[in-house]
Protein backbone atom coordinates (compact mmCIF):
# COMPACT_ATOMS: atom_id res chain seq x y z
CA UNK A 1 0.00 0.00 0.00
CA UNK A 2 1.53 3.72 -0.73
CA UNK A 3 -0.48 7.12 0.30
CA UNK A 4 0.32 9.96 -1.33
CA UNK A 5 -0.68 13.04 0.27
CA UNK A 6 -2.16 15.53 -2.54
CA UNK A 7 -2.91 18.55 0.17
CA UNK A 8 -2.19 18.86 3.62
CA UNK A 9 -3.69 22.15 4.04
CA UNK A 10 -6.82 24.22 4.23
CA UNK A 11 -8.75 27.14 3.18
CA UNK A 12 -6.50 29.69 5.01
CA UNK A 13 -4.09 27.42 2.48
CA UNK A 14 0.16 28.65 2.73
CA UNK A 15 1.02 31.17 1.61
CA UNK A 16 -2.42 32.79 2.25
CA UNK A 17 -3.93 35.59 0.07
CA UNK A 18 -2.44 38.98 1.61
CA UNK A 19 -0.33 37.48 4.00
CA UNK A 20 3.31 37.71 5.06
CA UNK A 21 3.58 35.75 7.62
CA UNK A 22 6.87 33.79 9.01
CA UNK A 23 5.36 30.75 7.13
CA UNK A 24 3.35 32.24 4.53
CA UNK A 25 6.82 33.96 3.16
CA UNK A 26 8.83 30.53 3.69
CA UNK A 27 11.18 28.98 2.05
CA UNK A 28 10.89 25.20 3.24
CA UNK A 29 8.75 23.88 0.33
CA UNK A 30 6.65 21.81 3.29
CA UNK A 31 5.24 24.88 4.29
CA UNK A 32 3.56 25.15 0.68
CA UNK A 33 0.23 23.85 1.06
CA UNK A 34 -3.03 23.27 -1.18
CA UNK A 35 -5.48 21.72 0.51
CA UNK A 36 -6.21 18.41 1.57
CA UNK A 37 -6.86 15.20 -0.06
CA UNK A 38 -5.03 11.96 -0.30
CA UNK A 39 -4.26 8.98 -3.08
CA UNK A 40 -4.21 5.75 -1.43
CA UNK A 41 -2.76 2.95 -4.12
CA UNK A 42 -4.21 -0.48 -2.20
CA UNK A 43 -2.85 -3.56 -4.09
CA UNK A 44 -3.31 -1.82 -7.33
CA UNK A 45 -6.62 -0.45 -6.87
CA UNK A 46 -6.49 3.56 -7.10
CA UNK A 47 -8.87 5.23 -4.39
CA UNK A 48 -9.08 8.92 -4.17
CA UNK A 49 -10.70 10.54 -1.40
CA UNK A 50 -11.60 13.91 -1.95
CA UNK A 51 -11.22 16.51 -4.83
CA UNK A 52 -9.39 20.19 -3.84
CA UNK A 53 -9.68 23.18 -5.36
CA UNK A 54 -6.06 22.37 -6.36
CA UNK A 55 -6.96 18.92 -7.41
CA UNK A 56 -5.72 19.03 -11.57
CA UNK A 57 -2.69 20.86 -10.20
CA UNK A 58 -2.07 17.73 -7.75
CA UNK A 59 -2.63 15.09 -9.86
CA UNK A 60 0.00 16.37 -12.84
CA UNK A 61 2.49 17.03 -9.87
CA UNK A 62 2.01 13.86 -7.85
CA UNK A 63 1.46 11.56 -11.57
CA UNK A 64 -1.89 10.66 -10.36
CA UNK A 65 -3.09 9.31 -13.61
CA UNK A 66 -5.47 6.35 -12.67
CA UNK A 67 -8.66 6.40 -10.65
CA UNK A 68 -10.69 3.27 -9.82
CA UNK A 69 -12.61 4.65 -6.40
CA UNK A 70 -13.89 7.65 -5.33
CA UNK A 71 -14.76 8.75 -1.91
CA UNK A 72 -15.47 12.16 -0.42
CA UNK A 73 -15.42 12.54 3.35
CA UNK A 74 -17.77 15.52 3.31
CA UNK A 75 -19.94 18.55 1.65
CA UNK A 76 -17.72 20.94 2.47
CA UNK A 77 -16.05 22.88 -0.37
CA UNK A 78 -12.03 22.39 -0.22
CA UNK A 79 -12.59 18.99 -0.58
CA UNK A 80 -15.25 18.78 -3.89
CA UNK A 81 -14.46 22.36 -4.70
CA UNK A 82 -12.12 20.51 -7.62
CA UNK A 83 -14.45 17.85 -8.42
CA UNK A 84 -15.16 19.19 -11.84
CA UNK A 85 -11.49 18.08 -12.94
CA UNK A 86 -12.98 14.08 -12.38
CA UNK A 87 -13.81 14.51 -16.07
CA UNK A 88 -10.48 13.36 -16.85
CA UNK A 89 -10.97 10.55 -15.41
CA UNK A 90 -13.95 10.29 -16.59
CA UNK A 91 -13.18 10.36 -20.09
CA UNK A 92 -10.40 7.57 -19.95
CA UNK A 93 -13.50 5.55 -19.16
CA UNK A 94 -15.15 5.94 -22.02
CA UNK A 95 -17.52 8.94 -21.12
CA UNK A 96 -19.15 6.66 -18.16
CA UNK A 97 -20.44 7.69 -14.67
CA UNK A 98 -17.77 7.56 -11.88
CA UNK A 99 -19.34 6.25 -8.51
CA UNK A 100 -18.77 8.98 -5.19
CA UNK A 101 -19.52 7.66 -2.36
CA UNK A 102 -19.92 9.77 0.28
CA UNK A 103 -22.25 10.74 3.06
CA UNK A 104 -26.36 12.16 2.57
CA UNK A 105 -24.82 15.97 3.30
CA UNK A 106 -22.09 14.74 0.36
CA UNK A 107 -24.56 13.77 -1.72
CA UNK A 108 -26.92 16.80 -1.64
CA UNK A 109 -23.85 19.08 -2.18
CA UNK A 110 -22.71 17.27 -5.20
CA UNK A 111 -26.07 17.60 -6.75
CA UNK A 112 -25.90 21.53 -5.91
CA UNK A 113 -22.62 21.85 -7.23
CA UNK A 114 -22.66 19.42 -10.34
CA UNK A 115 -26.25 18.90 -11.54
CA UNK A 116 -24.63 18.95 -14.68
CA UNK A 117 -22.62 15.59 -14.18
CA UNK A 118 -25.35 13.48 -12.14
CA UNK A 119 -25.66 10.88 -14.93
CA UNK A 120 -24.56 7.66 -16.06
CA UNK A 121 -22.62 8.94 -18.81
CA UNK A 122 -21.26 12.31 -20.15
CA UNK A 123 -23.52 14.45 -22.02
CA UNK A 124 -20.49 15.66 -23.93
CA UNK A 125 -17.65 13.89 -24.00
CA UNK A 126 -14.70 15.08 -22.28
CA UNK A 127 -17.38 16.11 -19.40
CA UNK A 128 -17.78 14.44 -15.73
CA UNK A 129 -20.54 11.65 -14.97
CA UNK A 130 -21.10 11.17 -11.31
CA UNK A 131 -23.29 8.27 -9.81
CA UNK A 132 -24.19 8.75 -6.17
CA UNK A 133 -23.78 6.52 -3.78
CA UNK A 134 -24.02 6.45 0.11
CA UNK A 135 -20.02 5.00 1.77
CA UNK A 136 -21.06 1.94 3.04
CA UNK A 137 -19.48 0.79 6.37
CA UNK A 138 -17.39 -1.70 5.47
CA UNK A 139 -16.36 -2.37 1.28
CA UNK A 140 -15.30 -5.34 0.63
CA UNK A 141 -12.98 -5.29 -2.96
CA UNK A 142 -10.14 -8.01 -4.45
CA UNK A 143 -7.88 -5.52 -3.02
CA UNK A 144 -9.01 -5.41 0.55
CA UNK A 145 -11.39 -3.78 2.96
CA UNK A 146 -12.46 -0.36 3.26
CA UNK A 147 -14.30 0.53 6.68
CA UNK A 148 -15.75 3.97 7.34
CA UNK A 149 -17.30 6.00 10.04
CA UNK A 150 -19.11 8.81 10.79
CA UNK A 151 -16.75 12.13 12.89
CA UNK A 152 -18.29 15.12 14.51
CA UNK A 153 -16.94 18.14 12.59
CA UNK A 154 -19.13 21.22 13.41
CA UNK A 155 -22.86 20.58 12.60
CA UNK A 156 -22.02 17.75 10.12
CA UNK A 157 -19.96 14.38 9.85
CA UNK A 158 -17.47 13.72 7.98
CA UNK A 159 -15.88 10.12 7.10
CA UNK A 160 -13.53 8.82 8.52
CA UNK A 161 -11.83 5.63 6.66
CA UNK A 162 -9.89 2.82 7.25
CA UNK A 163 -8.34 0.84 4.38
CA UNK A 164 -6.44 -2.63 4.70
CA UNK A 165 -4.69 -4.23 2.03
CA UNK A 166 -5.79 -7.96 1.78
CA UNK A 167 -1.97 -9.28 0.56
CA UNK A 168 -0.26 -7.29 2.81
CA UNK A 169 -2.56 -6.95 5.97
CA UNK A 170 -1.44 -3.55 5.93
CA UNK A 171 -3.50 -1.37 7.37
CA UNK A 172 -3.84 2.78 7.40
CA UNK A 173 -6.62 5.43 8.86
CA UNK A 174 -7.39 8.51 7.31
CA UNK A 175 -9.58 10.97 9.94
CA UNK A 176 -9.44 14.28 8.05
CA UNK A 177 -11.31 17.34 9.44
CA UNK A 178 -13.32 16.00 12.78
CA UNK A 179 -13.53 17.46 16.43
CA UNK A 180 -12.81 14.03 18.08
CA UNK A 181 -12.84 10.16 17.38
CA UNK A 182 -15.87 8.24 18.51
CA UNK A 183 -15.30 5.33 20.01
CA UNK A 184 -16.22 3.04 16.67
CA UNK A 185 -13.42 5.30 15.26
CA UNK A 186 -11.13 4.33 17.68
CA UNK A 187 -11.84 0.47 17.51
CA UNK A 188 -11.79 0.71 13.74
CA UNK A 189 -8.40 2.71 13.84
CA UNK A 190 -6.91 0.50 16.77
CA UNK A 191 -2.63 -0.84 15.44
CA UNK A 192 -2.92 0.99 12.45
CA UNK A 193 0.39 0.92 10.72
CA UNK A 194 -0.32 4.56 9.95
CA UNK A 195 -2.58 6.79 10.68
CA UNK A 196 -3.00 10.67 9.31
CA UNK A 197 -5.41 12.82 11.60
CA UNK A 198 -6.44 16.64 11.95
CA UNK A 199 -4.60 18.62 13.70
CA UNK A 200 -5.44 22.00 12.60
CA UNK A 201 -3.49 24.37 14.45
CA UNK A 202 -2.08 24.77 17.81
CA UNK A 203 -5.31 26.96 18.87
CA UNK A 204 -8.27 24.87 19.91
CA UNK A 205 -10.81 25.34 17.20
CA UNK A 206 -14.97 24.70 17.31
CA UNK A 207 -15.09 21.93 14.82
CA UNK A 208 -11.37 20.41 14.18
CA UNK A 209 -8.74 18.82 16.34
CA UNK A 210 -6.22 21.10 17.26
CA UNK A 211 -2.65 19.86 17.20
CA UNK A 212 -2.41 19.03 20.63
CA UNK A 213 -5.76 17.12 20.60
CA UNK A 214 -4.76 15.44 17.80
CA UNK A 215 -1.56 14.03 19.33
CA UNK A 216 -3.72 12.89 22.18
CA UNK A 217 -6.29 11.26 20.19
CA UNK A 218 -4.35 9.27 18.49
CA UNK A 219 -2.33 7.86 21.02
CA UNK A 220 -5.35 5.92 21.59
CA UNK A 221 -4.88 4.28 18.05
CA UNK A 222 -1.63 2.26 19.23
CA UNK A 223 -0.35 3.11 15.62
CA UNK A 224 3.03 2.83 14.50
CA UNK A 225 3.51 6.29 12.80
CA UNK A 226 1.57 9.61 12.99
CA UNK A 227 1.12 12.53 10.69
CA UNK A 228 -0.88 15.61 11.16
CA UNK A 229 -2.48 17.06 8.40
CA UNK A 230 -5.04 19.83 7.37
CA UNK A 231 -2.60 22.64 8.65
CA UNK A 232 -3.05 26.09 8.72
CA UNK A 233 -0.45 28.79 8.16
CA UNK A 234 -0.05 29.28 12.09
CA UNK A 235 2.03 26.61 12.21
CA UNK A 236 5.60 25.98 10.75
CA UNK A 237 6.24 23.06 9.54
CA UNK A 238 9.87 22.62 10.99
CA UNK A 239 9.77 23.98 14.37
CA UNK A 240 6.43 22.36 14.62
CA UNK A 241 7.01 18.71 13.74
CA UNK A 242 10.65 19.04 16.16
CA UNK A 243 7.91 19.85 18.79
CA UNK A 244 5.83 16.54 18.78
CA UNK A 245 6.52 13.09 20.28
CA UNK A 246 8.56 10.71 18.92
CA UNK A 247 6.50 8.53 16.04
CA UNK A 248 4.14 11.98 15.14
CA UNK A 249 5.41 13.99 12.43
CA UNK A 250 3.19 16.54 10.09
CA UNK A 251 1.90 15.73 6.66
CA UNK A 252 2.55 17.58 3.57
CA UNK A 253 2.56 18.27 -0.11
CA UNK A 254 3.85 15.28 -1.96
CA UNK A 255 4.45 13.14 0.91
CA UNK A 256 4.52 9.50 0.20
CA UNK A 257 3.97 6.72 2.91
CA UNK A 258 4.82 3.27 1.52
CA UNK A 259 3.62 0.18 3.68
Amino acid sequence: MEVIILGSGTSQGVPMIGCSCPVCTSADPRNKRTRTSIHVVMDGLHVQVDAAPEFRIQCVREGVDRLDLFILTHGHSDHLAGMDDLRRFCDSRGGGALTIHTTPDGRARVEAIYPYAIAERATVRGYPAFRLEDMPRRMDLPQGTILSTLLPHGETHTLGLVFIEKSSGRKFAYYTDCKRLTQEAVELAWGSDAVVIDGLRPLPHPSHLSIGEAVEAARGLGARRVWLTHLTHLTDHGPAEAALPEGYCLAHDGLRIPL
